[in-house]
């Protein structure tokens, strides 16, 4: 595919540290934009993955995530493949994407980044095991409710490791507007398992006193959850046609 075309930019090479998450915004996107039309059928995996520069691993980890948020379609079979949904998902009407959501992804991670230094260097085994209960929790949550309320509390749970209880209410409340943007799309299962990976990884840095580690493991897992709402908000509610 021409390279130098809008459709062309869908298929460039992705880009690490957060190529399972770009992934799925790229296509996304490409979905909500109508570059890949209902019924588009997809590249072969293996071509697909060559042209994005991704492994087969984590481009099947994308494409599941798409076809979970109902993007996608996989069908088996001599003609089968993996195709855009006839109709891809739209919104309840009732909220918009507001205009600041970028100022509030990089609100938390202003916020988040100084609560995780803080922690490695003041949390005790009380405050870690707090966080592990919560990654228990979120790794068989029943509902996307339950998830999301584990998935809250950890991160409030970061900040108050911490011992200072302004950073406390700072975390509070931008958890709060992360909740109004992550209203808006698709909860795929695959995300979620994603992200509670690198809620692990996090407290292991936190545990071995490794502040600017566990800064690096966070920072990558807010700037997925930028490519996520990016791609995966409804046409309606990101105020698209």
């Amino acid at each position: 595919m021409d390279g130098a075309t809008a459709l062309g930019a869908v298929f460039d090479k992705v880009q690490p540290p957060t190529t399972f998450e770009e992934t799925v915004e790229r296509l996304g996107t490409a979905i909500r934009l109508g570059l890949l039309g209902p019924g588009t059928r997809l590249p072969p995996e293996r071509e697909l993955a060559e042209q994005l520069g991704i492994s087969r691993s984590t481009l099947r980890q994308a494409l599941t995530t798409l076809v979970q948020s109902g993007h996608l379609i996989s069908l088996r079979g001599r003609s089968g493949g993996t195709f855009v949904a006839e109709a891809p998902p739209t919104s309840s009407g009732r909220r918009k994407l507001r205009s600041d959501w970028h100022d509030v992804l990089d609100q938390r991670v202003a916020i988040e980044c100084g609560a995780a230094l803080l922690a490695a260097e003041r949390g005790n085994t009380g405050a870690f095991e707090q966080l592990d209960t919560l990654i228990e929790t979120m790794d068989e949550p029943p509902d996307f409710d339950a998830y999301r309320r584990a998935d809250v509390r950890f991160h409030i749970a970061l900040a108050e490791a911490t011992g200072t209880p302004r950073l406390v209410a700072m975390m509070t409340d931008v958890q709060g507007q992360m909740s109004e943007l992550i209203d808006l799309i698709a909860h795929p299962r695959t995300v979620l398992e994603h992200a509670n990976v690198e809620h692990r990884r996090i407290v292991k840095c936190l545990r071995g006193g490794d502040g600017v580690g566990a800064i690096r493991i966070l920072r990558e897992h807010l700037a997925g959850t930028e490519h996520i709402i990016a791609g995966l908000i409804p046409p309606d509610a990101a105020g698209t046609s």
